[in-house]
């Protein structure tokens, strides 16, 4: 199986002021480029070769395939929920159940976002009981390893961000919430 990299539901400089051209050119036109190209060349001859990547991130081991595989997955989910500033409004009858509001979600997934040590991905998942959590995950980490359901994904690798924010994390994590399409989260529940 040849991947190869997803096209984006929008232009690259779509996402400004909150994600530059500059910096979505890296980081989707590079950074995930490469994820693809490193994934396509490492399965060749392997038991991975012809496996949906889903599959490939469940049984591979932790190395050069897994991660390869799970940044060209989470990359793709993180820029499938991105689109155009005020696209779609903030709702989701789950989220706020959990968490009594959005506003109160949103506080709690910053500051886990913030928190996160070192580079990594923020995910709201859903575990086996229909239950909403947050997760960290480190590096490529990806939940559907542990058998939960991804539904939102937040990329708080430096790559993701230090173009346009530098070591300004926080700021970063603030500007998502302006950018992510609530259409395409909901279909995700």
């Amino acid at each position: 199986m040849n991947f190869t990299l997803p096209k984006l539901a929008y232009e690259l400089k779509a996402l400004e002021p909150f994600i530059s051209e500059l910096t979505m050119g890296f980081h989707y036109g590079k950074h995930h480029q490469t994820y693809v190209d490193n994934l396509n060349k490492f399965i060749v001859g392997t038991a991975y070769e012809n496996m949906p990547l889903e599959d490939i991130i469940k049984n591979a081991p932790d190395g050069p395939i897994f991660n390869n595989a799970a940044q060209v997955w989470n990359h793709t989910f993180f820029f499938e929920a991105l689109n155009v500033p005020g696209k779609s409004k903030t709702t989701c009858k789950q989220i706020e159940e959990e968490w009594g509001s959005i506003d109160a979600f949103k506080e709690e997934f910053s500051k886990a976002a913030v928190g996160l040590f070192g580079s990594g991905w923020l995910w709201l998942v859903e575990n086996q009981d229909g239950k909403l959590q947050i997760v960290a995950e480190s590096n490529a980490g990806n939940p559907i390893r542990k058998g939960l359901r991804p539904l939102l994904c937040f990329d708080v690798w430096e790559h993701a961000y230090y173009l346009d924010y530098q070591n300004k994390r926080a700021d970063f994590i603030k500007n998502l919430w302006e950018i992510l399409d609530w259409n395409v989260i909901g279909k995700r529940f």
